[in-house]
């Protein structure tokens, strides 16, 4: 039988997911753990981590606190890994790949396999490191989506309970279990309604030039959650420039919105937000105002707008649009590197 080791004593979320993450691998699906911190006991282990100072992936090492230790992820990452974004990196696409049902090479895998270490992974390793979410006035430098690693660590008994290593262990496979459902849970997420999402904004962005000839304005003929897409979409198709404002359909009012896309994900900046004349504004009142027949609201931060017809939030869209040109507003990627 395989053996997986990692340190004894106090637990936290990163050797937990990084040994649950393991035993989903095919070579150490049945391993034993053992959690110990002698160099004895660990050494004729097959695979150790988040303990024994060494990071040697061909020899199964995965600790991550020794000295002159920089590892990150790679693909545009630059957090530092911590052991469970060191098992991620190299199994993380057979796990992947495992959960959903596909061959590893598999296009999609590779997607979700980015994907799951942006949305859920790099936290497990940022707060493990001790890496602030915010740094300054800049953009956030990770998401943070399930504040696992506080709830891991409320696993562990309390100063005044029993502190044996025998109450310890089953505690620790407790914590197991809960990253690893989490995790699942967060790559079927990805792979059942983010990934089918994703085509839908890219189809979306690459007919934007028919919505508008600027190509400023994104129309989602079919609805999907868009945010956490267009800001990888836009790069990695080189939108030039970038959109300001996205339109849907909302099918409860029956009626459509415009939306302004914000500097980033984690901002309430907005690349261009609707007219100041407008905000605050609702029906009549707002359709005069703008001279577009139709419209329902403009929210009083310029965020968000409704119009009963696609035509009016084109409208709407259009002369935002006009408007900013007319006042030499900065581009969105003034707008971006100001932030």
């Amino acid at each position: 039988m395989a053996s997986v080791g990692t340190h004894s004593g106090t637990f936290h979320c990163d050797e937990a997911l990084g040994c649950y993450l393991l035993k989903r691998t095919s070579q150490f699906k049945d391993a034993k753990i053992v959690r110990s911190r002698d160099p004895a006991v660990l050494q004729p282990l097959d695979a150790v981590l988040d303990v024994g100072g060494v990071y040697q992936p061909e020899h199964k090492r995965f600790d991550h606190h020794q000295r002159g230790f920089n590892e990150c992820f790679g693909h545009g990452f630059t957090t530092k890994l911590s052991s469970a974004g060191l098992i991620y990196k190299h199994y993380g696409r057979e796990i992947v790949a495992a959960i959903m049902g596909l061959p590893i090479d598999h296009e999609d895998v590779s997607t979700v396999y980015l994907a799951a270490y942006r949305s859920f992974i790099e936290a497990v390793d940022a707060i493990d490191n001790g890496v602030d979410q915010y740094e300054g006035a800049g953009p956030r430098r990770y998401a943070n989506n399930t504040h696992l690693s506080a709830r891991v660590a409320g696993l562990n008994p309390r100063w005044n309970e029993d502190l044996s290593s025998q109450e310890i262990d089953s505690r620790f496979q407790q914590a197991m279990q809960l990253t690893g459902r989490e995790f699942e849970d967060s790559v079927d997420y990805l792979a059942k309604a983010w990934l089918p999402g994703r085509a839908i904004v890219e189809q979306s962005i690459q007919q934007r030039h028919e919505v508008d000839p600027s190509g400023q304005i994104m129309c989602l003929r079919d609805y999907a959650p868009w945010k956490s897409h267009i800001y990888d979409l836009e790069e990695s198709l080189n939108v030039e420039p970038l959109i300001k404002f996205v339109l849907y359909e909302d099918d409860r009012e029956k009626a459509w919105r415009i939306q302004a896309v914000s500097v980033d994900a984690g901002s309430f900046q907005n690349r261009l937000s609707l007219p100041a004349a407008w905000q605050g504004l609702r029906d009549a009142e707002l359709s005069e105002a703008s001279g577009i027949p139709n419209c329902i609201f403009v929210h009083a931060s310029g965020f968000i707008g409704g119009n009963r017809t696609y035509e009016g939030v084109l409208k709407m869209a259009q002369k935002a649009l006009e408007q900013s040109d007319a006042s030499g507003t900065p581009d969105a990627k003034r707008a971006k590197a100001a932030a």
